[in-house]
């Protein structure tokens, strides 16, 4: 019998080889993805987030269309299922801007690279990210992933602010607002201005006037307004926040991990709970029906305040965008 390495198609020849390259580019074109909730007790809950695999080729246009059409509160683009200098280099796009860092992206995205790619138990993970280096951490629950932390930059305090103007733009009156702890940008890689609030009606009641917003925010680093309280909806919880960050096209977050980073060192440099290392559950996504938990500890060491943020991921779906890179 002799065998060849071509065949008939469409009344030519085609070299099998050539079939391979063709079948290669194809694949290529794809670029897949998975649909993750993160810092959720369970499926359709926490936040959502795409990630995107090998997307070195996508272009940055590219990445922000893709970005606004998935629409979640951030969408995250691996450049290469290869590490790069002890990690995987990783891009964050909310749907109006890309941001240097961000914490349910962090998380979500160094699960999917250990689900889907790397398939074996591994403890730590580093994501090179605009803000630098990443390292999360895997605890288990017997084989299952239960929890997945993220070491973040230790704190930086800016500016602070009158209550005033605050309470206007957030439609509340200025007393709600506690005044034993100062308004202030705080920022562990991606600033906020953390608005300390005495009960937990006040930030239910709490709604953005984005004329007066946009006013705040126009000379300020920090573009988003993280505010907290110490009472929670569930018993189990210490603290609930909000978070309102319309600069980046997300009126309102379901969790985010880098605005409790900024809460827990916060919460350290002020001694709010008295103590200077603490380990706190805090609960977001109340209001807009996408109940979140995340996990926070922080300490205040000689070189600076410590901040780990934690929390679940849940696998939600898998697919594919055909030629996306265009």
């Amino acid at each position: 019998m002799c065998e060849s390495n071509s065949i008939e198609l469409g009344g030519g020849s085609v070299k099998w080889e050539g079939l391979k390259q063709l079948r290669e580019k194809i694949e290529m074109d794809k670029l897949r993805f998975c649909i993750v909730d993160v810092f959720a007790e369970e499926k359709y809950a926490g936040n959502q987030l795409a990630v995107f695999r090998n997307a070195r080729d996508v272009h940055d246009g590219e990445m922000r269309r893709i970005a606004k059409e998935m629409n979640f509160s951030e969408t995250t683009f691996v450049l290469s299922d290869e590490e790069r200098d002890g990690g995987y280099d990783v891009r964050i796009f909310t749907p109006a801007a890309e941001v240097p860092f961000a914490g349910h992206p962090t998380l979500g995205t160094a699960y999917v690279m250990q689900q889907e790619v790397i398939k074996e138990p591994v403890e730590v993970m580093t994501l090179n990210l605009k803000v630098g280096p990443i390292r999360v951490t895997f605890e288990r629950d017997g084989e299952r992933i239960d929890t997945v932390w993220m070491q973040q930059p230790s704190p930086v305090f800016g500016q602070t602010f009158d209550r005033d103007p605050i309470s206007r733009m957030l439609s509340l009156d200025k007393r709600e607002i506690c005044d034993r702890y100062p308004v202030q940008e705080v920022s562990t890689g991606l600033p906020f201005i953390v608005v300390p609030m005495k009960s937990l009606d006040a930030v239910k009641r709490a709604k953005v006037a984005k004329e007066m917003y946009f006013e705040l925010i126009k000379d300020t680093q920090a573009k988003a307004v993280f505010i907290f309280c110490p009472e929670a909806y569930k018993r189990e919880n210490d603290f609930n926040v909000r978070m309102f960050a319309d600069y980046y096209g997300v009126s309102e977050d379901p969790a985010c991990g880098s605005g409790v980073g900024c809460l827990a060192g916060y919460l350290v440099k002020y001694g709010y709970l008295g103590r200077d290392k603490i380990d706190i559950r805090v609960e977001e996504g109340y209001e807009i029906g996408r109940p979140s938990l995340l996990l926070a500890k922080a300490e205040d060491k000689r070189e600076g305040i410590d901040v780990a943020v934690g929390g679940r991921v849940v696998m939600i779906a898998k697919g594919e965008l055909v030629q996306a890179a265009s």
